[in-house]
């Protein structure tokens, strides 16, 4: 799925319904490179002048009497503290895919206007909706067929069979295991009819996997098609 996805949600009973959703595709430009100015660097002071611009002296002046050198002391030096080691933020894993393309996890929430977030990256999967062990509703993983003429690993999605085996290693490492249960094929203006049955929070845990595809139709659409592929736990 190149583009952005609109996923309208509502609220019953504690749970997100999904009301509709409209998944327009096309190119997604790179985000912008970020340029870093590096800092500019201080002229060391000149060979016989202090920084602050007097003339440097390598020894004291003769009326000046240098003082005798310390006793030794027995009393140990303390310890150098212990920086604490601050673990790294742990990623919410990848995805297998049944003809055996991956893509890393980036757990998203709905943004602004309900949006379903979108990877901002070919080789990015972004997850919405349950946790991998929640005892209901659906994690929606959403991919890019393809972006800037290169093919993302969920185009696979159009080829997938029924019984496929999806794995998911989350953040932990621990491997959840999905068997391909339903292969659809929505047009864009019936997606919206079949947004609770596909992507809703209520019935028995799934994994959903979506992108786009199809014929190619231009405008807000950019593909005519979405494939949705549906796996159950293992």
């Amino acid at each position: 799925m190149a583009g952005k996805a609109r996923l309208l949600a509502g609220f019953a009973a504690g749970a997100v319904t999904v009301l509709a959703v409209q998944v327009a595709t096309g190119v997604i430009d790179a985000p912008p490179s970020t340029t870093v100015v590096a800092g500019t660097a201080l002229p060391a002071p000149a060979a016989g002048r202090s920084p602050g611009g007097a003339p440097a002296t390598s020894t004291p002046p003769s009326s000046v009497q240098p003082l005798p050198p310390a006793p030794p002391t027995s009393t140990a030096a303390a310890p150098a503290a212990e920086t604490p080691r601050v673990p790294a933020p742990q990623q919410p894993g990848t995805v297998r895919l049944p003809g055996g393309g991956t893509a890393t996890l980036v757990r998203k929430e709905l943004g602004p206007g309900a949006e379903l977030p979108i990877p901002a990256d070919l080789g990015q999967a972004t997850w919405w909706g349950a946790e991998l062990d929640a005892a209901g509703g659906a994690s929606v993983f959403a991919g890019h067929v393809n972006w800037r003429g290169a093919t993302g690993p969920f185009a696979e999605l159009w080829t997938d069979r029924i019984g496929g085996q999806v794995s998911i290693v989350d953040g932990a490492g621990k491997t959840w295991r999905y068997t391909v249960s339903q292969l659809v094929t929505v047009h864009k203006n019936d997606l919206a009819a079949r947004a609770d049955e596909l992507f809703g929070q209520s019935g028995p845990h799934r994994v959903v996997l979506v992108t786009c595809g199809g014929r190619w139709v231009g405008g807000s659409d950019g593909y005519e098609e979405n494939r949705v592929v549906i796996a159950d736990p293992a």
